[in-house]
């Protein structure tokens, strides 16, 4: 039985709606379509990742100056930086001897920043 057949129960709702038994059902994405954003909020459940991401959606910055913005040893900060880039969430480039890293530019990581600023109430820096 295919996941999006119609359902074995059908329930009247006092208002007459039947989007919660039925369109919804039908609306459900993929797994697949939600492995990535699973993926990344994975990433995003450690508070030292969140603060990294929430940093890096602001600027540019190499492993030396996020460690002392966080207070953490570059080698730590480089574990986290491979787990978010890993996850799609950041990009590298080298900058002679140094690597850099930015939040990537995706709908994804767009969304994600805005949902965390959300939650803690807090505003983009200007810069």
């Amino acid at each position: 039985m295919s996941v999006r057949a119609s359902l074995p129960h059908h329930h009247e709702y006092e208002n007459g709606d039947h989007l919660h038994s039925g369109n919804i059902h039908q609306m459900l994405p993929d797994h697949t379509e939600l492995q990535a954003v699973s993926d990344a909020m994975k990433q995003l459940g450690d508070p030292t990742r969140l603060q990294i991401f929430w940093i890096l959606c602001h600027c540019e910055e190499c492993v030396t100056n996020l460690g002392a913005m966080i207070g953490m040893t570059a080698p730590a900060v480089s574990h986290h930086l491979r787990l978010l880039k890993a996850s799609g969430l950041v990009t590298s480039r080298r900058i002679g001897k140094e690597m850099h890293y930015k939040a990537a530019d995706t709908p994804l990581v767009e969304s994600l920043h805005r949902t965390v600023e959300d939650i803690i109430q807090i505003a983009c820096p200007s810069l």
